[in-house]
């Protein structure tokens, strides 16, 4: 069985809610928090896959078409590409916040779903999240969590950035080959 990590976009990977970016609605607006194309370098050297996992209600209220969520992550990819970080596929729910759907987080539907096509072993493999949904979604699919922020009580660890989160991942994970 293979091993991955799942992240989280707004807030893990890109900025969100700050002075310079509201929302991700176009290429232009996403700008990556310092740090993350080496720590997913990083994970592409240990981890078999690199999975991306995010809500994008906006596209169910129309605040963004589908299609325009689709060059985001197109830009999001290649430019990661350019440092030498791969994701390997990206899943998003694009529904209403309220609509009740399974694959919106906490619901694990996206995480499962990936881990189903891609031969993943869940338990070998970690949700990074900033919000305690992201959480909640990677301990119903089985993943151990990492939590970017303060802290979260349902995380295995919580640190302030992708870039030290991906040590401690690499370094759980290689004590459990042992």
């Amino acid at each position: 069985m293979k091993t991955a990590v799942f992240l989280d976009r707004d807030g893990v990977i890109n900025e969100v809610l700050t002075e310079r970016v509201k929302f991700v609605n176009k290429p232009k607006d996403l700008h990556f928090l310092p740090g993350v194309p080496e720590a997913i370098r990083k994970l592409n050297e240990h981890f078999d896959y690199i999975f991306v996992v995010t809500n994008q209600g906006g596209v169910g209220l129309g605040f963004m078409k589908e299609s325009q969520l689709q060059k985001v992550h197109e830009h999001m990819v290649n430019e990661l590409k350019k440092h030498g970080a791969i994701i390997h596929d990206i899943a998003y729910c694009p529904h209403k916040p309220k609509a009740g759907c399974a694959c919106r987080k906490p619901g694990s539907k996206m995480i499962e779903d990936l881990a189903e096509k891609y031969q993943v072993d869940v338990s070998n493999s970690y949700m990074v999240g900033d919000t305690d949904t992201d959480i909640q979604a990677g301990k119903k699919a089985g993943t151990k969590t990492v939590f970017i922020g303060e802290e979260d009580p349902l995380a295995d660890a919580a640190f302030p950035d992708l870039q030290s989160a991906a040590d401690w991942i690499i370094k759980d994970a290689q004590k459990n080959d042992c």
